[in-house]
């Protein structure tokens, strides 16, 4: 077999070498060291305030408040207020026709006069047989009349006494059945009970009141200056509740405004559920219904000044009871911490140092809500942190080389 000349044979060899010089000059170009802070989402330590709070969802209601019912029966004669009007203690609110209560008190009134008169005449009666009576004792003392005579005054006497103290007893019914009848007369003129505004008339001028059964009820009356909230907490979050602790809360009408306030009262049990198929008491979920639903809700109290007339009844508050809170104090997101320590509520934090080099740092926690935690040492302000990594697998990425 004829070789190659050897003229040949070295330009192939000098060809592959600067083939792969090539390529390894090419290699070099194309892949560069990784930077970790292009994959890194980073922030910077400030200031600002931290709470820990209870979230929950709470009715308004009136704090003082009272239901005008009907105590007599008959026919809504007059309807003297409206909705929204404001009203003072004693001022007229309604009229049922007093015919039948007006009768039974002019009834009671002639048989108390015809009870009087009977009592006149029995006391008359009684006077004339103590008289007998007096006579037939003297003649008896001198032997001058028959037994018989004496026996027969003395039980006429006691008779017509006695008569008089049962006459006596049926003025006293008949009096105190006139005083019931006046004062059901009395009660066919409506009037308020407290001072404050009718928050809603559930009577129609003309209407016919029954009011034998149960008393039924023609309007409420409220004082709007002062609310209660109704508040429904979770059995998970109510042991962490505290009465005196501050709160605040807004509502859906009132964007970007807050009430404050502090807890009054924590019910120390949850409210009674309705009858199947109703709500439970206290206007929120409960464990009533059957096993529709198994959470069990407590309910908390407090009030709040409404002198400016914005709150409204039945108006839905959410509201942050705040178990801890700490100002203008140095926060982190909560997403930058790390592992936590076995002891103590530290954490480890990734760094930026000075160079873009990354550094580990252990850092302790105070006061958290969902997004930040209050800085007690390890960080200053102004450092820069990685909160997250936007790779793959949410790890720094390996240093090397890439495309």
């Amino acid at each position: 077999m004829t070789r190659p000349p050897s003229s040949f044979r070295f330009r192939r060899r000098a060809l592959l070498v600067v083939a792969i010089l090539g390529a390894g000059f090419a290699s070099a170009a194309l892949w560069r060291p990784a930077d970790p802070l292009a994959s890194a989402e980073l922030a910077r330590i400030g200031r600002g305030t931290v709470e820990d709070t209870v979230t929950a969802l709470g009715k308004l209601q009136p704090r003082a408040y009272v239901d005008v019912g009907a105590q007599v029966s008959g026919q809504l004669m007059k309807l003297h207020v409206a909705v929204g009007q404001s009203v003072r203690e004693g001022e007229p609110l309604a009229e049922i026709d007093p015919a039948l209560q007006r009768a039974k008190v002019e009834a009671g009134s002639a048989e108390l006069v015809r009870l009087r008169a009977q009592l006149a005449e029995q006391r008359a009666r009684a006077d004339f047989a103590r008289a007998q009576f007096v006579r037939q004792t003297e003649l008896r003392r001198v032997q001058a009349s028959r037994g018989e005579a004496y026996d027969q005054a003395r039980m006429e006497t006691r008779t017509a006494e006695a008569q008089v103290e049962a006459i006596h007893a049926q003025i006293r019914q008949t009096e105190s059945t006139l005083r019931a009848d006046e004062a059901q007369l009395g009660y066919t003129r409506i009037a308020a009970p407290m001072s404050g505004t009718l928050i809603s008339v559930d009577a129609r001028q003309g209407q016919t009141i029954n009011s034998t059964y149960e008393a039924p009820v023609l309007m409420r009356i409220a004082d709007l200056s002062a609310m209660t909230v109704w508040t429904q907490v979770s059995e998970a979050d109510v042991t962490r509740l505290r009465e005196g602790m501050p709160l605040y809360f807004t509502t859906l009408g009132h964007p970007g405004r807050r009430w404050a306030g502090r807890l009054r009262q924590l019910l120390p049990a949850p409210p009674k559920p309705a009858a199947a198929g109703g709500a439970s008491a206290g206007g929120s979920g409960g464990a009533g219904g059957g096993a529709a639903s198994t959470v069990v809700l407590y309910t908390a109290l407090f009030e709040v000044d409404n002198s400016g007339g914005d709150l409204r009844p039945e108006m839905t508050a959410q509201v942050f009871f705040v178990a801890a809170e700490a100002k203008n104090v140095l926060t982190v997101p909560i997403a930058a911490l790390g592992t936590k320590a076995e002891k103590g509520d530290t954490h480890d934090v990734t760094v930026v140092a000075a160079g873009g080099a990354l550094d580990t740092r252990r850092v302790r926690t105070g006061v958290r809500d969902r997004f930040n935690a209050e800085v007690l040492g390890g960080l200053a302000e102004g450092d820069r942190i990685v909160v997250s990594w936007k790779t793959d697998d949410g790890r720094p990425p390996r240093v090397g080389f890439r495309l």
